[in-house]
């Protein structure tokens, strides 16, 4: 039997306005042959944890530019391990400075991309990291 495809979420956390890169990313994986849902924009970390357990995901990837990566990232992963469901891992990308990546990654985000980032990187790391969930 064949493996089933990846599920991903791809979501727009907070007040973020613009979506061209998210869009880019959520085509990019399905050519690559992984299921996508996108959210659209200006979700709150509840609609995300909501969606991605509704939709059984076995990973949420988060765009953001608006700077509130610090405060938005960790609260997803908070809430998908307040609502059991901490083994959905999380990465994301956005204009996100170097500095602020480790500490993003000590809060549980598994990888960080940054602008000009190459989909065929973005879909490798997820070949290589992302497993569909039991």
């Amino acid at each position: 039997m064949a493996e089933r495809r990846l599920r991903l979420l791809v979501a727009k956390p907070g007040l973020d306005g613009h979506d061209r890169g998210a869009k880019i990313v959520a085509r990019s994986f399905r050519d690559a042959g992984f299921e996508v849902i996108y959210t659209g924009l200006r979700q709150t970390p509840e609609q995300i944890v909501s969606a991605a357990i509704q939709e059984d995901v076995d990973a949420v990837t988060l765009s953001i530019l608006s700077g509130a990566h610090n405060t938005l990232f960790p609260r997803v992963i908070e809430l998908l391990r307040q609502q059991g469901a901490g083994d959905i891992p999380v990465f994301g990308g956005g204009i996100i400075p170097e500095d602020d990546i480790p500490g993003l990654k000590a809060a549980g985000v598994k990888e960080i991309f940054t602008p000009g980032t190459s989909t065929e990187d973005i879909n490798s790391w997820v070949k290589a990291n992302i497993h569909p969930r039991a």
